[in-house]
């Protein structure tokens, strides 16, 4: 089943959108191998630099593009359909497809290919003392 990104936003909570990226991988699976260099080289591209700033904007700099969900540092791209090295090897369209693209952050990214526990954070708004219930607000 291929995935697109158009079909993940009309998923309206991370959960949701979580759980419809989620690989289900293990930790120790072999990724690129000995063929990893062909992974840096295309991480370090112009063209991949431009279209990662492009998918930065159209998601607003949000985890899994869900409003609110701000990353925390740097963000990280994820191809929603993996990568394989033939799709590197090739130039495979899939691999500059916008619709194979989302924002996420550094552990959104380890969970959805790994399988960690993912703690989500959204952005909260503080207020004087709303973490120190012995003082009076606005004392």
């Amino acid at each position: 089943m291929v995935k697109t990104y158009s079909e993940l936003i009309r998923l309206s909570t991370f959960e949701e959108r979580y759980a419809y990226l989620k690989l289900r991988g293990c930790v120790g699976d072999v990724t690129f191998g000995s063929g990893r260099y062909l992974n840096q080289m295309l991480y370090t591209s112009n063209r991949w630099r431009q279209l990662r700033h492009e998918i930065i904007v159209r998601d607003n700099g949000y985890d899994l593009a869900c409003e609110g969900y701000n990353i925390p540092g740097q963000v990280t791209i994820h191809h929603i359909n993996p990568l394989r090295m033939e799709d590197l090897e090739s130039d495979n369209y899939r691999i500059y497809d916008p619709e194979n693209l989302i924002c996420t952050s550094h552990e959104t990214h380890k969970a959805l290919h790994f399988g960690k526990a993912l703690r989500v954070q959204r952005e909260v708004t503080r207020s004087k003392y709303d973490t120190c219930p012995w003082k009076i607000k606005g004392g």
